[in-house]
């Protein structure tokens, strides 16, 4: 990767560069104490606290008067824009010995204006100079060469550059010789006081016990988030800092430490409030900063909120009972109610009255109160909480009764809250949305005793003796907090607590079957007949090319008595297109048209082909084929004809078609209609991302569409690499990215280890265009063995830095896993297991791997290569490959058929094959042939019964499986069948 911006070098050694903002390190005592066990990649490897040194002058090493061209260029006006180093300047791997390195990195960073100024100004007129040729990124320590440097097999030492920050204050280095590895930071989001941005707790340590990973996987996740990296480029190129999480793993740590920074968020914005009303303390201040949830925020900021006008408190402290409140608990021997009698005013009027207003303003104390707040939850704990639905008096007359009997299960249901399942929670949910039920959570007796005797006891307990009188309005208090207040507060926090993890369950398993379905197999190399099923419009039909182009498209009345006549038609179309291989969409008139086409199959009617049929779901199939993207790339085809395009290239490549289609538009969740929208997108965007990651796309035959879902790229930049390739032709290799409008260094580094080139087919247009590319090249300057060069200054600045003569040769590594950064490596692990670049994905290829690592083992040849293991395993991988690998085909193909079951065939006992169309929460989804699904309910599914693929693919059963079940009970009138799974085919 020849061209990424410059960053901060590094030696060979395993000593990081110093972090400019050493802000979560100093947030507290105790989290210097954990710099030394969360400071280096593996527990074992710590580096020894007296290491840890203040950051003196004197350390900073000299430049070298060549590397000054290398600053990082800057924009014109860019004073308030802060450069930021490579993600993985700061970490390095521990298998270096640290003893043959021995280098202090500690440096200050100068931040003098005048510096600035000129640095800026400098930058404006610096050339690239060999700044492509240099890879920024680090990977195990040490500096990674561009492929323009390949044969030089050798990681050239580079002396360490000071940093320079633009239009902000001096922030702190991280001191990396005590904590090489990993160590937390953040960057703030505006120039506020350092102050306000700071907490009493660290973000690093907080996040590693909500997630529980280890502190310096943590560490490492919020450098790379912090830098912009996706979690595909973070799952296969930077395996050895995240401990080899997966992208689930990953998902649940962004979202949580999104979640604390917006709880900091919060905290901030409520001291500023509370600040500007004149009532911060100091003692409130340490206690909002210790706040780590929005619950705790709550808590402690509850006091100090203005509320409503109308409460009954605020209308009883407008009348001045606040004194009488206070005296009550303070010094209840001097309080006399009687003296607060106004005979005139209303409220006052009665000592009745003034009893009823101490006893607002006392439980609306104890309703704030944190302490007593935190007593009946942690009560609450350990005692039985019970949640309970019961069908609402009033559902019958405005809700449908089909409605109501969905919800029979939850019309007389009580769970204790600690072990309700969160569908039964998502159900009970949607229940009261409509009016169905009633829910309410159930509190006893016996905590609201023990409670209110706790209170009397010690918290709320009178400072002195207080009449009979005054503790009946104390106990009457007490009994009114509970019952008005804290038992609503109580019941709120409960259901959000239930409904949220609910709702985080069921994303999840949204995500985990949108992966399985988008993994499917593709079925190539076939010409498919689409068939989008219906009654009075016909059944309309799709004849696709195994290249996915359309070859026809025609209409057919299967199911108004024209049946015969139409299979003439029918026939004739299979026999012209020599298609044997026949997709219905799942909709309406499906179980009609299936068994229509069965019944032909087996008279044998289509011979001499030999016609096989699959079922597909066509979710979302209606919506795509009005979309102004399916207009775009079918124009003029009607619109029901494009729903049967969709369907037939579901089969041919489901994940192409797939992401045409908004992901909560395919159907395979769980009340995704019922949970937090943001957090679904969110989710299931990242999940489409992973998936065409790491299947890879051909840079030269793929489709915008599925170009902008590749990590690190989006609708524009796709947009651009079409329109680029459409204007110059083919790219040659992957360093012709560099050049398309909008894609810079970053976007580069996360996209182009996923972008593939085929090399058959840059060899054949390299053939036929050789003259135009010879011409081509007399346009351009010889390149320096950087690989990079300075064209004419006539030209504008975005077009000064183009990319030399190696851009123009193919590069056989372009079509393999391997990542750029790595090209060096590669070159180096093929030298020295004999290998050519000619020889990649052949056997012979894979013979002199095996024989290679059989003699030394992959530990020490990356140790030789000076990389890390993960980093030569996708080298391996990459090399060993076919240049048509895809690792779909390890996944479940359609599941092809010739007949047809029906529901009043099935028999308890019977054995079936099946595919599984869902999976939820309670029970997965099987089709089994018979137009209903069966469901396997969720007890029946052991870890004995997954096969250890399965297993270890850590997918569990999902959409697109084949399984082998028993029919274990048949509804026949309410259509349900339960089926026992015996093992996954």
């Amino acid at each position: 990767m020849s061209s990424l911006p410059r960053r901060a070098k590094i030696q060979v050694q395993t000593t990081v560069p110093q972090d400019e903002f050493s802000y979560f390190s100093e947030l507290s005592s105790a989290s210097e104490e954990d710099d030394k066990d969360d400071s280096v990649w593996e527990p074992q490897k710590k580096v020894p606290r007296a290491r840890k040194q203040p950051a003196p002058k004197e350390s900073k090493p000299k430049r070298m008067p060549r590397r000054k061209k290398d600053t990082a260029l800057l924009s014109a006006g860019s004073e308030g824009v802060a450069v930021k180093e490579e993600l993985n300047r700061s970490i390095a791997i521990a298998d270096v010995d640290l003893e043959d390195n021995k280098l202090n990195t500690v440096q200050t960073v100068k931040t003098a204006k005048t510096k600035r100024k000129n640095s800026a100004q400098r930058a404006k007129k610096l050339k690239v100079d060999d700044e492509a040729s240099k890879v920024s990124n680090l990977v195990d320590g040490t500096e990674i060469p561009s492929t323009s440097a390949m044969g030089e097999g050798v990681c050239k030492k580079e002396e360490n550059e000071d940093d320079f920050t633009f239009g902000q204050p001096p922030l702190k280095r991280m001191k990396t010789e005590m904590c090489p590895q990993g160590q937390p930071v953040t960057y703030p989001a505006s120039d506020t006081i350092k102050e306000e941005v700071e907490m009493n707790w660290d973000i690093v340590q907080v996040l590693s016990e909500r997630t529980n990973i280890e502190l310096w996987v943590c560490a490492n996740i919020i450098r790379l988030f912090n830098d912009d990296n996706t979690i595909p480029f973070i799952v296969r190129y930077r395996k050895e800092l995240i401990n080899n999480l997966d992208a689930d793993s990953l998902r649940e740590v962004r979202q949580t430490l999104d979640e604390l920074r917006a709880v900091a968020k919060k905290v901030h914005s409520t001291i500023q409030k509370i600040k500007k009303e004149g009532k911060m303390s100091e003692c409130l201040l340490k206690a909002l900063l210790n706040c780590r949830s929005f619950e705790e925020l709550e808590h402690v900021s509850a006091p100090y909120k203005t509320g409503s006008k109308g409460t009954k408190a605020q209308r009883a402290k407008q009348l001045g009972l606040e004194a009488a409140a206070l005296t009550l608990l303070e010094n209840p021997g001097k309080l006399n109610l009687l003296s607060y009698i106004r005979p005139d005013v209303k409220g006052l009027s009665a000592l009745q009255d003034i009893e009823t207003g101490v006893q607002h303003i006392l439980a609306d104390m104890i309703a704030k109160d944190k302490d007593t707040l935190d007593f009946i939850r942690k009560l609450c704990q350990n005692r039985y909480i019970c949640i309970q639905s019961s069908l609402a008096k009033v559902s019958s007359k405005k809700v449908n009764e089909k409605d109501v009997d969905k919800f029979q299960l939850y019309q007389n249901f009580s769970c204790n809250i600690r072990n309700i399942q969160h569908h039964q929670i998502l159900a009970i949910n949607r229940g009261e949305n409509l009016k169905i039920l009633t829910v309410k959570v159930n509190i006893s007796d016996g905590i609201k005793n023990e409670f209110c005797r706790w209170c009397i006891q010690n918290r709320w307990r009178p400072h002195g003796f207080a009449r009979p009188e005054l503790m009946k309005v104390l106990y009457n208090s007490l009994d009114d907090s509970f019952k008005r207040l804290i038992y609503p507060l109580l019941c709120r926090e409960f259901r959000a607590k239930l409904t949220s993890d609910a709702e985080k369950e069921s994303v999840m398993m949204f995500g985990q079957n949108l992966r399985q379905l988008l993994l499917t197999s593709p079925v190539p190399g076939r010409t498919l007949m689409g068939v989008d099923p219906g009654y009075k419009h016909g059944c309309k039909l799709a004849i696709i090319a195994p290249t996915g182009q359309i070859l026809h498209t025609d209409v057919v009345y299967l199911h108004c008595g024209q049946g015969f006549r139409e299979a003439e038609k029918i026939k004739k179309l299979l026999l012209n297109f020599n298609c044997s291989t026949v997709v219905i969409g799942n909709g309406t008139a499906c179980r009609e048209t299936e068994a229509y086409f069965a019944d032909l199959i087996m008279k044998n009617y289509f011979a001499p082909l030999d016609v096989v049929y699959c079922i597909v779901s066509e979710a979302g199939a209606s919506i795509y084929s009005v979309s102004p993207e399916a207009n775009k790339e079918m124009p003029g085809l009607d619109p029901n004809l494009r729903s049967a395009v969709s369907i037939a290239r579901r089969v041919q490549d489901p994940l192409a078609e797939l992401v045409k289609i908004e992901p909560k538009n395919i159907g395979v969740g769980m009340y995704q209609h019922d949970v937090s929208q943001t957090l679904l997108k969110a989710t299931l965007d990242s999940v489409v991302e992973e998936c065409v990651s790491f299947v890879g796309v051909d840079i030269n035959i793929c489709s915008e569409v599925l170009l902008r879902h590749i990590a690190g790229l989006n609708a524009n930049r796709a947009k651009n690499i079409i329109e680029w390739r459409e204007k110059n032709g083919p790219f040659i290799n992957r360093e012709q990215l560099k050049k398309v409008k909008g894609l810079g260094p970053k976007s580069f580094q996360q996209c182009a280890g996923f972008i593939r080139v085929n090399q058959d087919y840059i060899r054949t247009f390299c053939s036929s265009q050789q003259t135009d590319s010879s011409s081509h090249i007399q346009g351009v300057a010889v390149t320096s063995s950087a690989g990079v060069e300075v064209t004419n200054e006539k030209q504008g600045k975005k077009k000064s830095k183009t990319v030399g003569d190696a851009t123009l040769k193919p590069n056989p590594l372009d079509q393999t896993c391997i990542h750029p950064e790595s090209y060096d490596i590669a070159m180096r692990f093929l030298s020295f297991i004999g290998g050519t670049l000619c020889e990649i994905g052949t056997p012979k290829m894979q013979q002199k791997i095996n024989s290679s690592l059989e003699k030394e083992g992959i530990e020490k040849a990356a140790e030789r290569l000076k990389t890390t293991v993960h980093t030569l395993q996708v080298i391996i991988d990459g090399l060993s490959q076919p240049e048509s690998f895809d690792f779909r085909t390890d996944f479940d193909k359609p599941d092809f058929k010739r007949s047809i079951v029906c529901l009043e065939d099935l028999q308890v006992g019977t054995i079936l094959t099946g595919k599984v169309e869902n999976a939820t929460l309670f029970g997965i989804f099987v089709d089994i042939g018979v137009g209903r699904s069966g469901l396997i309910p969720i007890r029946n599914v052991t870890e004995a019964k997954l096969s250890k693929t399965k297993k270890r693919r850590s997918l569990g059963l999902g959409p697109g499986e084949r399984v082998e079940v028993r029919v274990l009970n048949i509804d026949v009138p309410r259509s349900r069948i339960t089926l026992d799974l015996i093992r996954v085919l």
